[in-house]
């Protein structure tokens, strides 16, 4: 069994997805340090050496490597993973079933905001233009989202919760 999270930037994916590997008794792999670990450096010195298109590339490599191995995992994407190229079609085409961990815009604002600093793509961004930034992303990466196997809304449920609500749709 492969399972495949995906959804925004700090909607539980690594969190969510060990907890859920550990009751499924399965490895997980989290895409970012997947990344890290081939490149031999940080996703943020990555982003601040090459850009966003080296990483995304990079990105897509790790993915498919880890699509086509045989073994059974929970693997937690980026928040950009599924809206690149064509990294949607290689999770469908693939035998894992992916889950869209989805949260409100005001529930990624307040959980991100306390990380700003750790996360590429908004750490430079004013306080005042955060929500905003979140809401035009999420709205331009949700139909690459919603196109996932099972969709567990999160806003007001725990990690542990939320694992509940993915075991019972297995």
């Amino acid at each position: 069994m492969k399972i495949v999270l995906i959804g925004y930037m700090g909607s539980g994916k690594s969190t969510v997805g060990n907890l859920l590997a550990k009751k499924l008794n399965l490895a997980f792999i989290d895409l970012d340090q997947a990344i890290e670990e081939q490149e031999k450096i940080s996703v943020l010195e990555i982003f601040e050496k090459h850009g966003e298109i080296f990483f995304r590339r990079k990105e897509t490599e790790v993915l498919k490597r880890l699509l086509a191995e045989k073994e059974d995992r929970v693997l937690a994407t980026g928040g950009g993973t599924p809206c690149y190229g064509h990294n949607m079609e290689q999770i469908e085409k693939s035998a894992a079933k992916s889950i869209y961990l989805k949260l409100s815009i005001q529930a990624l604002v307040d959980r991100i905001r306390h990380e700003k600093a750790e996360r590429p793509l908004v750490s430079t961004l004013a306080d005042e233009d955060f929500p905003e930034f979140i809401g035009k992303h999420l709205f331009e990466r949700t139909p690459f989202y919603e196109r996932a196997d099972e969709v567990v809304f999160c806003d007001g449920k725990t990690s542990e919760e939320i694992v509940d609500e993915i075991l019972l749709s297995l």
